[in-house]
């Protein structure tokens, strides 16, 4: 049977340009020329064996931040090569990573990859001075210039009884590591993040050492998003993409914030739901399929790995937003949905500043987003959530839930119903 697959026409020649992190040439990226040139002017020094500035790159996920990034750090290196500069570039996802000491290893863990050495201390059972030590003595051995890249920075946040979060520690120790002639290698930092507020949780002896250049990525519209799809349709056999395909991902894709890792991972799905289906074109049906299907597989990603209540905070309030017209709720109505679930299952019900937090903290996996508002004096303020992806989807998503599907959905739709009318 795998030898049958490997014999029919394929409809895509190259999968790697499907693949959202893949570094793609810089004539392939498309409306980010400001920024591309801003990261550009400032890591340049290091080719002339100089300290690049430390960089804050922050905006909405999927808009270029690390793209960009990776992209002058891999031309960098390939023009060090020739001038006999050892430019490194040390990259990790903070997002998996629990506490500063296991921050500390992965960037060791990252440095001695690129350097092609080992790790000389284990990753547990010793103190996080001595991973520090580690880190700095494999830069020192191998690199004249590094790029620690710091994606997703602000998910970082390490023990809660700690006075500042582990990012603030981590930008501190780094910044401050040549200064202290703990590295002799020019190191710069580029901290990346979708959260525009995150500087402001940063402690004052790390933002007075860390003193970043600071670089915007707002969304990508739908025409910047068909401008990239069409960069990469060379991914698929000439002829096989319908011309409706990317005008309809990219417009899925600027519906939720411009990203375009969701727009290149719609192409790439559709692409697989037409080989599988042996059809020999790429049509508009198998985009709308590939959207069902992508987000579907996001939301459960998200979902599985969070609580009971926050489960029951996101429930009640797509149950609302999908009662509304413009798929928004209430914090209000929400939290009365939010009761109204607790009681049914005989769950802890927290009180409406607790399940607003829940909500707050439900933002950072980009499902959802909110803005403060009023609607007239005698309604007072409230914070009015807006959902990145279908409500009907997350729903469907959170109903795998064994406790969750203790609730008539008939029930939850009739209270909704009833509270939506109550704010008007």
């Amino acid at each position: 049977m795998l030898l049958e697959f490997d014999e029919q026409d394929g409809l895509i020649r190259d999968r790697s340009l499907l693949d959202p992190n893949y570094i793609v040439a810089e004539d392939r990226i498309v409306g980010r020329d400001e920024q591309l040139q801003e990261v550009t002017k400032m890591l340049r020094v290091a080719l002339g064996d100089n300290r690049p500035p430390n960089l804050f790159l922050y905006g909405p996920s999927g808009t270029g931040k690390s793209l960009i990034t990776k992209a002058v750090c891999k031309n960098i290196s390939r023009i060090c090569d020739s001038r006999d500069i050892q430019f490194g570039t040390i990259e990790v996802n903070c997002q998996d990573l629990d506490t500063l000491g296991v921050a500390v290893y992965e960037l060791a863990q990252q440095a001695a990859s690129e350097a092609g050495v080992d790790v000389e201390v284990p990753k547990h059972g010793v103190a996080t001075k001595e991973k520090w030590d580690e880190l700095y003595r494999i830069v020192n051995e191998n690199f004249d210039s590094v790029v620690f890249v710091l994606d997703e920075l602000d998910m970082l946040v390490g023990r809660r009884d700690k006075q500042e979060p582990a990012f603030s520690r981590l930008l501190y120790q780094l910044s401050r590591a040549g200064a202290a002639d703990d590295l002799t290698a020019y190191l710069s930092v580029v901290a990346i993040s979708n959260d525009t507020k995150m500087m402001e949780s940063v402690g004052s002896r790390a933002l007075s050492s860390f003193t970043p250049e600071d670089v915007h990525f707002d969304d990508y519209d739908a025409n910047q998003l068909q401008a990239i799809l069409r960069r990469r349709q060379d991914a698929f056999h000439d002829g096989v993409v319908e011309d409706d395909v990317i005008p309809l991902a990219a417009a899925f894709a600027a519906q939720t914030h411009g990203d375009a890792r969701k727009a290149i991972d719609l192409m790439r799905v559709a692409g697989e739901l037409a080989e599988r289906e042996g059809d020999d074109s790429v049509r508009e049906e198998h985009v709308r399929q590939a959207q069902d299907k992508v987000e579907k597989n996001r939301v459960l990603e998200v979902v599985r790995g969070i609580s009971t209540q926050k489960k029951l905070c996101l429930y009640a309030t797509a149950a609302v937003a999908a009662e509304t017209k413009d798929s928004t709720a209430r914090s209000t109505t929400g939290y009365r949905v939010y009761q109204y679930l607790t009681d049914s299952i005989d769950a802890d019900q927290y009180q409406q500043e607790s399940y607003v937090n829940k909500m707050k903290e439900l933002t950072t996996y980009s499902l959802v987003d909110f803005e403060r508002r009023s609607h007239g004096p005698s309604s007072g303020m409230f914070l009015e959530f807006q959902f990145g992806e279908r409500p009907d989807t997350i729903l469907d998503t959170l109903r795998e839930d064994s406790r969750l599907k203790m609730v008539s959905d008939d029930e939850v739709t009739s209270v909704v119903r009833t509270q939506v009318r109550n704010e008007t």
